[in-house]
């Protein structure tokens, strides 16, 4: 397939939005599946996972590829939960274009913000796909208000719904001037076209209008023809591909994928806007020097891919790799750079959800698994001797609560430790630690969904049950004044007397801009102290000594955040000084200094939305009060009273099941990390 016809694409969206339904829909009508699975029976291809099918919802993103009018198209459907946000974030990092899907009932709803926002991050061209049209209280205006509002899009409708809610019987393409209406026998394979009736031309005409406007306004070639009069239906989704790909505009389509109505347009538009790897600015390589240079998706040039996801099965890794240039072969030799390590390529295959299909080799834009990668983790780069260009890896979360797992004998302990180092390996926001004197496994992860899931898969797949303590928050630490403090060391260690002497100042810095750590005016001055010049290794074990001391604040066990760490002086001894002597002195300076500089703890602040009925209202407010909650926002959105605001994690261990009892099940929440904070 030439690469101009290539689509790397992603599902993205709020849980329960109709990501996987619209995915198997679209395999449906590319013929890839020849049955459609359903989300609520706990069929549905992309959903493979037992967990995912009892729970309903996408835990895991999928990867699957299919044909759709001369196009191949590379289709990945990511999670709507937050605790699983990893598996967004990775997988937009190496696509070319988007989906977003929005429930024509609630909107754009927290989670849709959030996996906007992050699509924006990279840069992603999106369209938007209005689902759920059939649902009472369905509202297409509202939600292309909210698209311009709530995310900053700028959005031109391209359909419009044929009725809403009870009433909806299918779309108009404003574009083709058309009504467009999906045949139920036929599960919607057959689209029959037809004129529009005198008032729903009036209608799409104002809808059509609106939209070429804000077209003509974002592509000048565009806008030339528009005042001029004279354009075709050709010209106009040229003009949409550009402001596409340039994400000045967003495409929004409409329809509902439960009853098969409007996905056949979707992949039209996925094919017609949004962009190939040809499309895409050139990904960037960092060079051994530090300078950045384009990687341009070329089959013929040397092999450049990241690893964007890693899967152990029966002990051996699979490696999700986006080939960003070069060609790999079965059998072919690979250099991980991240690593400095070299691996082999046994086996290719493109996937399809579960299964997959072995390739002899794969090119520049490809998306493909490689079994027989060894040392292969997230966000590491493989690429050629020749040009070692590293790309830029994949950000890792910071987990935000902990739970302690017991094994209840030594060969469970065994399998337990097997388990957690294959879902460490797979997911980077799962961090273990093994506490030796009491046998515990300390796991951290994103919520208590993800820790759930977790602690089922240990259950179904490794036939183990560890007993379990109660969900603890992870913490941070922090200071709220200056110190400063010296620290000597002088020890034998070995047969070798090793020596250092280090004074540290420490100030504290606005919360969420992270720590730094510099050296002080004195290594401009080297005359006042000895030696003249400072060897790079004492220096850099005096920078390492900081840094690991940061990692263990003086109140807590856990990390200190928003630090500024000046190395205010070193003093050195003929003979003895020494690279550990500075370290050690190094770390007891810092942990001295922030003693002395008012520490106090982190907790994480989760942003809530909770949405219910009026009647509800009055008992979820004083529920979410006695949680240490503050409003932050009340409003009403379809019918249904919308209140946001932030609350300590700590404080929310079981605030759903309480909240549910108190409306009798008819209140949805919505959790997520939004910082470390004092409460």
């Amino acid at each position: 397939m030439p690469l101009a016809r290539l689509r790397n694409i992603g599902i993205i969206a709020h849980i329960d939005a109709g990501k996987t339904t619209l995915s198997e829909r679209m395999l449906f009508y590319t013929e890839k599946i020849h049955r459609m699975g359903e989300v609520h029976d706990g069929n549905a291809t992309m959903d493979y996972l037992p967990e995912e099918q009892e729970r309903g919802i996408t835990i895991n993103s999928a990867c699957t590829s299919c044909v759709w009018q001369g196009h191949a198209v590379n289709l990945i459907d990511t999670p709507g939960h937050v605790d699983f946000t990893i598996e967004v974030e990775r997988s937009l990092r190496v696509l070319d274009g988007a989906v977003g899907v929005f429930c024509a009932v609630a909107g754009v709803e927290p989670q849709s913000e959030t996996v906007w926002r992050q699509s924006e991050h990279f840069a992603v061209p999106k369209l938007a796909f209005i689902n759920k049209m059939d649902r009472s209280g369905a509202d297409f205006a509202a939600v292309v208000e909210e698209l311009r509002t709530r995310l900053g899009a700028t959005p031109a409708p391209l359909h419009i719904p044929l009725g809403e809610g009870e009433n909806f019987k299918g779309i108009i393409d404003v574009i083709a001037m058309e009504s467009l209406h999906f045949d139920a026998a036929s599960q919607g394979s057959m689209i029959f076209r037809a004129p529009l009736a005198p008032e729903q031309a009036q209608e799409a005409r104002a809808v059509r209008e609106r939209s070429l406007e804000t077209l003509a306004e974002a592509d000048e070639v565009f806008l030339e023809a528009y005042l001029g009069g004279a354009y075709t239906e050709e010209d106009i989704h040229a003009a949409l591909r550009r402001a596409c790909i340039a994400r000045l505009v967003t495409p929004v389509l409409c329809g509902s994928a439960l009853r098969n109505c409007g996905v056949q347009p979707v992949l039209d538009a996925v094919c017609r806007y949004l962009p190939s790897p040809l499309d895409r600015p050139a990904a960037q390589g960092q060079a051994e020097d530090g300078s950045s240079m384009p990687i341009a998706p070329d089959p013929a040039m040397p092999l450049s891919a990241l690893v964007f996801k890693v899967l152990m099965e029966h002990g051996r890794k699979l490696a999700l790799l986006r080939l960003y240039a070069g060609t790999l072969r079965e059998g072919d030799a690979c250099r991980n750079l991240s690593r400095r390590t070299d691996d082999r390529a046994h086996r290719m295959y493109r996937l399809h959800a579960d299964r997959r299909e072995q390739l002899a080799e794969a090119y520049a834009g490809d998306i493909v698994a490689v079994v027989g990668l060894r040392s292969a983790q997230t966000g590491d780069t493989y690429g050629s001797r020749e040009r070692p260009l590293l790309l830029e890896p994949i950000a890792v979360y910071q987990p935000v609560i902990t739970l302690a797992l017991e094994p209840r004998n030594a060969d469970e302990g065994k399998v337990l430790d097997e388990a957690l180092e294959r879902f460490v390996a797979e997911d980077p926001t799962l961090t273990v630690h093994v506490e030796e004197a009491s046998g515990h496994r300390y796991v951290s992860g994103m919520g208590e969904l993800h820790l759930d899931v977790l602690q089922e898969r240990i259950r179904r797949e490794y036939g183990i049950a560890p007993r379990a303590g109660n969900p603890q928050v992870v913490l941070r630490e922090t200071i709220r004044k200056t110190a400063s403090a010296q620290a000597e060391f002088d020890r034998e260690l070995g047969k070798e007397r090793h020596y250092g002497n280090v004074s540290v100042r420490v100030r504290p810095r606005t919360r969420g801009s992270g720590n730094h750590i510099f050296f002080g005016a004195f290594l401009r001055e080297p005359s006042r102290v000895w030696p003249k010049v400072w060897s790079k290794s004492l220096l850099d074990a005096t920078r390492q000594g900081v840094a690991d001391a940061l990692q263990s604040g003086a109140l807590t066990a856990y990390p200190v955040q928003d630090v500024e760490v000046e190395i205010a002086g070193l003093v050195g001894r003929e003979g003895v000084s020494s690279p550990p002597g500075h370290h050690m002195a190094a770390g007891q300076a810092l942990r001295d200094a922030l003693a002395a500089a008012s520490p106090v703890a982190l907790e994480p602040v989760m942003a809530v939305e909770i949405s219910v009925p009026e009647q509800y209202l009055g008992p979820a407010l004083s529920l979410f009060g006695g949680c240490g909650g503050k409003i932050e926002d009340l409003f009403e959105r379809a019918g249904q009273k919308i209140m946001r605001g932030l609350a300590p994690m700590r404080q929310l261990f079981g605030f759903a099941t309480f909240l549910r009892s108190a409306t009798q099940g008819r209140a949805g929440l919505v959790m997520k990390f939004e910082k470390f904070d004092v409460l």
